[in-house]
């Protein structure tokens, strides 16, 4: 008897096809409804010109046909990711170049009489500090006349939030949370200052009237797309203003806590040198494929494992921080990074449908090793969460764990508690090593030199 096969929870919506996972690798099937579509894309040459340009994912059709599918078509199995990031996830710049890439793609479509139906920021996945499409159904051939099926969908998604995020606040892009869906454009127009409003070829349509054009057909059953005729050279207009209008939209840091944090460190050029020295050596002996660095700011450190060619996350909670990383890998063409906005103490959640469709960020775990150097003193003193929950999230994220400890006698957390009374008597070096030991053996210790702190090295009892 075959092996019955379960679509993945987030792939539902498309009835061209599914993900399944089988035997920890990734497929995704093609229902016969989308054959024609499909063998479109390969025989328009869309399929290989986008692959050879890295903005789309490649994959390989393999034999094998999962038993509870008899609408299967064709089943192809994609290159394997290391790692699913979320838009909600992403620093402003991560966001803008994936806009840019779903445009990119759009037009490359239209040129090979396809278009691109779909322009679902979910569809973006990052790999060596770029941008890559990943959803393989979402091209359909392209219909003389036909609006463009994800106008409604780039704006809510992606022009949104950026524009917020710019004119605005930036933390408008966490808000993907809550709107999984992307950011209702009526929401977004009353919240833009209203100078965007006469930016007539940019946001004022894109957005404001886009906006009031939803809400005078949605009393009429049907969408404003929907009631236009699109001419294929108005559609190329479309993009093309839609990519002017996300190339102008911009954000820079003017207030930020950590963004500066290794100008202002208390590290001396000595104490620096050696926590580098003994970070390496520690994964040198761990060996990791996998590594997560908590609290990584600009991913300094991070660097120390990606450029040994090891995938590794570089999260941070400053959105300056993860701006400045991901302008650096872009610039250097670093390999193995990818910088993530994250907040331990209110990290992502499962979300969706039934809670299943993204994935919460301890879900998406465990690698191998964990990094949270200079971290410690944030999360216990600045957010008063216990050691032994520090511990217990580090066992849950990582099979192996290097930890900085900080102690108050240091001038960053004489710094955290000039502000706030010090009720804090358990953080001391040995509650710290208490209570790592309840989920983690102590494989190595040693002190950082020219400084009070010490830099460990943990295996997971699990």
């Amino acid at each position: 008897m075959m092996e019955e096969i379960q679509s993945h929870p987030s792939s539902f919506r498309d009835p061209s096809g599914y993900i399944f996972i089988h035997k920890q690798s990734v497929f995704r099937q093609i229902n016969l409804t989308y054959r024609d579509q499909y063998d479109f894309l390969i025989s328009s040459g869309l399929y290989q010109n986008l692959v050879e340009r890295e903005y789309l994912i490649p994959h390989k059709e393999v034999d094998f046909i999962p038993a509870k599918s008899p609408s299967a078509y064709k089943i192809i199995q994609p290159e394997m990711l290391p790692f699913i990031s979320y838009p909600y996830e992403w620093c402003f710049s991560q966001l803008k170049d994936a806009a840019l890439l779903t445009l990119k793609i759009a037009k490359a479509a239209l040129a090979k009489n396809m278009v691109l139906k779909d322009a679902s920021a979910y569809n973006i996945q990052f790999i060596h500090g770029k941008p890559v499409f990943i959803d393989t159904l979402s091209f359909d051939i392209y219909q003389e006349g036909k609006p463009w099926d994800g106008y409604r969908q780039f704006c809510q998604h992606f022009l949104a939030p950026l524009a917020l995020a710019a004119h605005v606040d930036i933390r408008f892009i966490q808000s993907l949370k809550l709107f999984i869906d992307g950011i209702p454009l009526d929401f977004a127009s009353k919240l833009l200052p209203f100078k965007t409003r006469l930016d007539f070829n940019g946001l004022g349509t894109h957005i404001h009237i886009h906006a009031g054009m939803q809400n005078s057909f949605a009393g009429q059953g049907q969408s404003s797309e929907s009631a236009v005729q699109i001419t294929r050279q108005m559609l190329l207009n479309i993009y093309d203003r839609l990519m002017q209008t996300v190339e102008k939209l911009t954000w820079e840091s003017k207030n930020t806590e950590w963004g500066n944090y290794y100008q202002d460190t208390n590290y001396s050029k000595q104490a620096f040198t050696a926590k580098q020295t003994l970070i390496k050596e520690m994964i040198a002996r761990v060996q990791p494929a996998t590594v997560w660095d908590l609290g990584a700011n600009n991913g300094l450190f991070s660097r120390l494992a990606s450029e040994q060619g090891i995938f590794t996350i570089a999260s941070d909670i400053d959105e300056a921080a993860v701006e400045k990383n991901y302008r650096s890998i872009k610039d250097s063409n670093t390999k193995n990074l990818l910088p993530l906005v994250v907040d331990l103490t209110n990290p992502s959640p499962a979300i969706g449908w039934q809670n299943a469709e993204r994935d919460s960020l301890v879900q998406r775990s465990p690698v191998d090793l964990v990094m949270a150097l200079a971290l410690i003193h944030h999360l216990c003193i600045s957010n008063n969460v216990p050691l032994e929950m520090v511990a217990a999230l580090f066992a849950k994220l990582g099979r192996w764990a290097i930890v900085e400890f900080v102690p108050k006698e240091d001038s960053q957390v004489q710094r955290l508690l000039s502000t706030r009374k010090d009720i804090f008597d358990t953080y001391t070096q040995d509650g710290f090593e208490l209570a790592f030991d309840i989920h983690f053996e102590l494989i190595s210790k040693f002190p950082i030199a020219d400084t009070k702190r010490t830099l460990y090295l943990f295996k997971n009892r699990g």
